[in-house]
């Protein structure tokens, strides 16, 4: 399968629900990298240690009180799960003035032999968010679903007053998710 590294999903989504759902979490429960976990992992595994938890496929990732208290996101989140399975579900945070400085998450591309992807979709954002990916922006607007190839590098900036939240789903690529994204890159 060869398609780009960003591919914008068509996927309608009611952005004032989730928007809604977002205000009510308790912003003091988000975690190390401005993370508010939505899923976590039922147990860690003991015979070694993980190396990159970007790769969800380790342990079984039940919904935590937070998603639960969502209905409209655990919807969402479902019905990638009718799919595939999906692991780490988070609600991502930058701060204004924030910077997550340039990276690579190597397990996190539809080309890797064992992959999770990630879909990112922005809840709140403002016009001096810049997300970065090879060096080039990537346009995200507030309720678009996007799959972006995070094997590459990439890079966050928040130069604007308010917070960009992003939804972050990952899952496990199977023949499904890999159609789906193709569908979407030959649109």
């Amino acid at each position: 399968m060869a398609i780009g590294d960003r591919i914008r999903i068509p996927l309608s989504l009611d952005l004032e629900k989730m928007r809604e759902e977002v205000c009510t979490l308790p912003l003091h429960e988000y975690i190390e990298y401005s993370v508010l976990p939505l899923t976590a992992p039922r147990e860690l595994p003991h015979s070694e240690p993980v190396t990159d938890y970007a790769d969800g496929s380790w342990a079984e990732w039940p919904d935590t009180s937070l998603l639960e208290a969502c209905p409209y996101l655990k919807s969402v989140v479902n019905d990638f799960r009718s799919h595939t399975t999906v692991t780490l579900v988070r609600l991502l945070r930058l701060a204004p003035g924030g910077i997550i400085k340039e990276h690579t998450d190597p397990t996190l591309g539809l080309e890797q032999e064992r992959s999770v992807i990630r879909l990112t979709i922005p809840i709140f954002t403002n016009p001096g968010v810049g997300f970065f990916l090879n060096e080039a922006p990537v346009p995200m607007r507030p309720g678009e679903c996007w799959y972006l190839r995070f094997t590459d590098p990439h890079r966050v900036v928040n130069d604007g007053e308010t917070e960009r939240i992003n939804l972050s789903i990952d899952m496990i690529p199977n023949d499904w998710v890999r159609s789906w994204i193709q569908r979407a890159a030959d649109a």
